[in-house]
């Protein structure tokens, strides 16, 4: 935030007739009056949308996060268009994952299509990551850190080279969910 100079009480910007405006600016931080301020938020609010929670989740993705519009709403993850028809002749997209779980001291690498249905069955602490891939870019994970490996399990011991891995895959990642379902959202994109 930044203070305004002390001149800056009224308004600068024109009217319809060109001159500049001159209403009070209301205690705005900005050289502009109430009216003006409104209507440089209903420009940004068409133009730019407003992040919100959807009605219901995203039928491409499953996301809940959206931005409506003016015109409508938009799923914020696949981009879809609430209320747009969907192709129901298609199958659902398929993104295979690579899962890291936190379970204690122990950390789960694991493989599947759907990862809400697998991991409701796994016990766990915390969904650490996503990686893209299917059961070669498993194996690789399972070789890279055999050395931690507990018993012939996919469970690992919670050490700093496979913490550092993990950290990487989520760094810039605040919901491991949100990023599949961007995935899913863009297979679906890519189905027509």
């Amino acid at each position: 935030m930044f203070d305004p100079p002390p001149a800056a009480t009224v308004c600068i910007l024109p009217d319809a007739a060109g001159q500049a405006c001159g209403r009070a600016t209301g205690g705005a931080p900005f050289p502009l009056c109430p009216a003006h301020v409104a209507s440089v938020a209903d420009w940004s609010e068409a133009h730019w949308g407003t992040t919100d929670l959807l009605p219901s989740p995203c039928r491409a993705c499953g996301s809940r996060i959206g931005v409506r519009y003016p015109s409508g709403w938009a799923c914020a993850a696949c981009e879809w268009r609430v209320g747009d028809v969907l192709d129901d002749g298609l199958p659902p997209p398929r993104v295979d994952v690579v899962y890291y779980l936190r379970f204690r001291d122990r950390i789960k690498i694991g493989t599947t299509a759907n990862p809400r249905q697998r991991l409701a069955r796994i016990w766990h602490d915390e969904v650490l990551a996503f990686e893209r891939g299917d059961r070669l870019v498993e194996r690789r994970r399972h070789e890279q850190f055999a050395a931690l490996r507990l018993d012939r399990s996919e469970w690992f011991t919670a050490a700093p080279d496979l913490e550092e891995h993990v950290g990487r895959l989520a760094a810039g990642v605040v919901d491991p969910w949100a990023l599949y379902a961007r995935w899913l959202g863009e297979a679906a994109a890519l189905q027509g």
